[in-house]
């Protein structure tokens, strides 16, 4: 009998199934054992061929060649990555192998990196695929001993296919269009421009705000406040008269309580995190942009193993998942989570209601705690942040309603209405979870934070003062990482055909859970999007650039269209050849427009420095990281960095510093006024000791048998007070 080849998307994923199947020889970028021989890939190793390679004219950026339409899409190795794919082709090739099983992502992606690079090795022997959503022993051992057939998933590979290449005729072809055209580094895609577009809508928006003065009147009664209300249920006016002159009118009059509501309500706990839900609380409490959420994950997911597949769009689980609850539930029971994961496993059967939804579940469950219990000491501050996060979301939905009474007082003054609103908590339930930090975005405004006396109707009290509440309508805010992120979920308010709307809604809005970190992450590295502080603000480059794409690309619409499409021919109802047919004549049309516009772009950002390469003056532009100087001529590609944001702290003042300048003259520069040369920064941090990564990897090489030994533990105590515990 032959061996099985598995092929896994990562060595570190690929060495923990390798332990799991008892391959521990090493060979050429593998591990084999006496049944399996487990690779990886490094992501993509197979990617779609640049157009040089079909055609020696498309080597020159040439407006006049295009629309580059290939006969037939072509597969080229990654260079970078060619000495793995040169591994994992020979062992698909090795007599002794008869079998091969799929173990990249279980997702579009992961299934159009595995095809690619059995398509360009040959592979044509029998193929099975493992399909699971957590790293841990044992769901690696229960995915083994349910294998799928291969085929079950050619479906979902066409469509992953289809939309690499379809991503390669009109992203390749506009972006070339509209560098030739503006003779500017410019580049556009569905998804790229359609977010820019977002964010560049936001800010004329803001400019063309114009804020609107507008008054309420407040009244201090005992032990409360009440708010004026007008015959429409507005709280304000902007007529400032109107306001002044019912101040006076209701100077030295009480206050008649005309209407007392109770009301029980209850607050259900939120839905469990899945990717983007996830980002976006990671960079609202703790400022992570997308992209660090999701290395974190990965790192949680597959080093440590106590967190379940990152890449997922649902926030829910199915049937199957609930028998293992309770094992989750016991990985939890450490420090912190301990007294309150010991509650909700003591209570049985467990409440799932929020948490179980078949319907609800695509590829992969929500983000959940696997079986496997956390070494909490082992985790860095970032990954505990994110791990806190899920475990208390975790927890959270397990729990019942937030129940609390509602009161709301309706209050007569002088023959105007007043309400007061508050609440009284019943039960904390899921809120037990959280601490008191923790606010539900509905909660919002002074009346619900009141608590109320007791008070009955027809009751007379007196008012203690009256006073007028200025204010001023504010401009629209910009977007920030978490705001974006939800805006790319749900683009539909900004899409007018219905049909089209539903189906953004229906599937994942722009990009997927997977890449729309790396989606945002482009817009810095091309200069289209600048940060302040934690807003997101667009370039001039990025405003003219969605002024001179075709309106098509700009829109939302364009890709729900696609998503249709990909989803009927990932459920088989729609033929890949015919959808990539149609984004040829799509391509085409899109160059033949850039072509045709009249419209110019502008350099506001040039410097009068030449750039050594190509005498042509440089750009000054923010990047994510810093200033540099960047040549606008993109076969140039010349780059300086002129200042860098560090994570190295002043030691006066402790804020971040920048680094300036470049080789032997780099220095770290405070806006305290501290200066420190790069070579003497270096040295004062070599002789400042262990730092508490070393101590980290110093602890997990350590001996886990009958205990730790005496340094160990000294070193964990260490570790544990530098992150905030007392040691134990």
């Amino acid at each position: 009998m032959g061996k099985t080849l598995v092929l896994a998307e990562k060595p570190s994923v690929g060495r923990e199934i390798a332990r799991v199947l008892g391959c521990a020889k090493s060979g050429n970028g593998c591990l084999e054992g006496d049944k399996y021989i487990v690779t990886w890939a490094l992501g993509h190793l197979v990617t779609l061929a640049d157009p040089d390679v079909y055609e020696k004219k498309w080597e020159k950026w040439d407006m006049q060649e295009l629309p580059m339409l290939p006969d037939q899409m072509k597969l080229v190795v990654i260079p970078e990555s060619r000495r793995q794919y040169q591994a994992v082709s020979s062992l698909m090739k090795r007599g002794d192998v008869d079998h091969l099983v799929i173990a990249t992502d279980a997702g579009r992606e992961g299934e159009l990196v595995a095809r690619w690079i059995m398509q360009k090795a040959g592979w044509k022997g029998k193929t099975s695929r493992l399909w699971i959503s957590s790293q841990t022993d044992k769901a690696i051992r229960d995915g083994f001993a349910n294998l799928k057939p291969a085929k079950e998933y050619d479906n979902l590979f066409r469509s992953a296919q289809a939309r690499s290449e379809a991503d390669w005729l009109v992203g390749l072809n506009v972006t070339r269009a509209l560098t030739c055209k503006y003779n500017a580094q410019l580049s556009a895609g569905r998804v790229q421009t359609p977010t820019l577009s977002l964010i560049v809508r936001r800010e004329e928006e803001i400019k063309k705000f114009v804020p609107k003065e507008f008054w309420g009147i407040t009244a201090k009664l005992p032990g409360f406040t009440g708010y004026w209300r007008d015959g429409k249920g507005n709280a304000s006016t902007f007529d400032r008269e109107r306001a002044e002159s019912l101040l006076k009118k209701l100077e030295g009059k009480d206050a008649v309580i005309t209407k007392v509501e109770r009301v029980k309500k209850q607050t259900p706990p939120p839905a469990a995190y899945d990717l983007t839900e996830l980002q976006r609380d990671a960079n609202q409490k703790y400022a992570y942009s997308a992209k660090e959420t999701l290395s974190l994950m990965q790192s949680l997911y597959e080093r440590h193993k106590v967190l379940t597949y990152p890449r997922t769009d649902s926030r829910y689980i199915s049937d199957d998942v609930v028998p293992t609850l309770p094992e989750r539930l016991r990985s939890c029971m450490v420090e912190e989570y301990k007294l309150l994961a010991q509650e909700i496993y003591r209570k049985k059967p467990l409440q799932t209601k929020y948490l179980v939804n078949n319907a609800k579940v695509t590829d992969h469950h929500a983000i959940i705690p696997t079986e496997e219990q956390a070494d909490l000491y082992l985790l860095s501050g970032p990954e505990k942040n994110i791990y806190d996060l899920a475990v208390r979301r975790f927890l959270a939905v397990l729990m019942p309603p937030f129940e609390y009474e509602e009161v709301k007082l309706t209050i007569t003054i002088g023959g105007e209405t007043f309400l007061a609103r508050g609440k009284r908590v019943l039960n904390q339930g899921w809120k037990a979870a959280y601490d008191r930090s923790f606010r539900m975005e509905e909660e919002d405004g002074d009346e619900q934070d009141q608590t109320l006396p007791e008070l009955r109707e027809g009751q007379t009290i007196q008012v203690q003062s009256l006073s007028l509440k200025p204010g001023k309508t504010s401009p629209p805010a910009r977007y920030t990482e978490a705001t974006l992120l939800t805006a790319m979920e749900h683009p539909s308010a900004a899409v007018s055909d219905k049909a089209l709307s539903k189906i953004l809604e229906e599937t994942s809005g722009l990009g997927t859970p997977a890449t729309r970190a790396d989606i945002i992450e482009k817009l810095f590295s091309t200069f289209y999007v600048e940060r302040r502080g934690k807003d997101l603000v667009p370039t001039s480059k990025g405003i003219q650039l969605v002024e001179l794409v075709p309106e098509e690309l700009r829109s939302a619409e364009l890709t729900a269209r696609w998503e249709d499409k990909l989803s009927a021919i990932a459920k088989g109802t729609a033929s890949d050849r015919e959808f990539v047919s149609e984004m040829r004549r799509y391509a085409t049309e899109l160059v033949t427009e850039v072509k045709a516009s009249d419209r110019n772009y502008r350099h506001d950002n040039q410097t009068r420095t030449p750039c050594p390469d190509c005498g042509k003056y440089l750009l000054r532009v923010k990047g994510k990281r810093g200033e540099m100087l960047v040549c606008p001529d993109r076969e140039c590609g010349y780059r300086r960095n002129l200042t860098q944001t560090t994570n190295a702290r002043c030691p006066n003042c402790h804020k971040k510093m920048e680094l300036r300048g470049e080789g032997d003259k780099q220095m770290f520069a405070c806006v305290c006024g501290y200066r420190e040369k790069l070579s003497d920064f270096k040295k004062r941090r070599s002789s400042a000791g262990a730092n508490k990564r070393d101590v980290r990897k110093y602890l997990a090489n350590q001996d886990t048998g009958g205990g730790n030994t005496a340094m160990a533990d000294q070193l964990a105590k260490w570790l544990a007070a530098k992150n905030g515990g007392d040691g134990k």
